[in-house]
């Protein structure tokens, strides 16, 4: 018998969303039952509908799967209830303070190169140096106002041309947009993003599924550039706000470069300091 017949519109749809989250996570319905502190006949109950979940059992179980935030908003809706977290648009006045905070951090990172990105890697804010990389290494006919800098990095006229370590660096990039994209299939933006990045990686470039083990490319990601008589070894880090209520926030990254040995750090200066 299919039990999801007797369940309602909602019922049904948050039963879906919570077992495609569990499977993504890896996770068998013994493994969220006691990660939750549910039983497993509760956890079963509610993938197929047959009991409606309350407000705070949804939050449990999207804590215990590490739902983000804007899926455990939409979560909570198919459920029936009303979002929990805000998502407040970076440029509002009561987000002057994080802008503040955020343009400290670019700044005190010069000169070396360091930007913001939302949630589909389109720079929201830049130093001066990042500004000068992408200048370098990106034809102009792709430089525009919030760039999105996987595109930058994967187009034919972007920054692949002079990664002379193109697939140690495309590998883990893909892998990490599949990863947080990939989760979003609901999101067009996301979708169309994605397989925009997939035509433009090729069939070529080995394609990493494993998403259990964080590899040393997820911490520090190496790039080495060769352009004419500019030599430059860097490796880039991606760092992320904690604990944050507002999904705006937590979608932000913060990506940092640095020079990764001394002839590097007087390329980097040759660099930046071009008229």
């Amino acid at each position: 018998m299919n039990v999801q017949t007797s369940a309602g519109p909602a019922e049904g749809r948050v039963g879906r969303l919570l077992r495609q989250w569990r499977v993504a996570r890896g996770f068998s319905q013994l493994d969220l039952a006691m990660h939750a502190g549910f039983s497993t006949r509760h956890v079963s109950f509610i993938e197929t509908g047959r009991t409606q979940p309350s407000r705070h059992s949804l939050m449990v179980l999207a804590e215990a799967l590490d739902v983000p935030l804007r899926e455990r908003n939409r979560l909570l809706e198919a459920g029936g209830f009303a979002p929990e977290y805000r998502q407040t648009p970076l440029g509002a006045d009561e987000m002057r303070h994080i802008r503040s905070v955020l343009q400290f951090v670019l700044d005190r990172h010069l000169p070396y190169a360091a930007l913001v990105l939302d949630r589909y890697a389109n720079c929201v804010m830049g130093n001066a140096a990042s500004n000068r990389l992408v200048a370098a290494l990106v034809d102009p006919s792709l430089v525009g106002d919030h760039m999105n800098h996987l595109r930058l990095v994967f187009h034919p006229l972007g920054a692949r041309r002079f990664i002379v370590n193109w697939e140690q660096v495309a590998r883990p990039l893909l892998a990490r947009a599949e990863r947080e994209l990939g989760e979003a299939a609901h999101d067009e933006t996301a979708v169309r993003l994605l397989t925009e990045l997939r035509a433009l990686a090729g069939p070529s470039l080995p394609r990493d599924s494993s998403s259990a083990a964080i590899a040393a490319d997820d911490v520090l990601l190496p790039i080495h550039i060769r352009k004419a008589d500019l030599e430059l070894r860097i490796f880039s880090t991606i760092m992320t706000l904690g604990t944050p209520t507002d999904v705006t926030l937590q979608e932000l990254r913060i990506e940092t470069f640095f020079p990764a040995d001394e002839s590097s750090m007087h390329a980097w200066a040759r660099l930046t300091s071009a008229d």
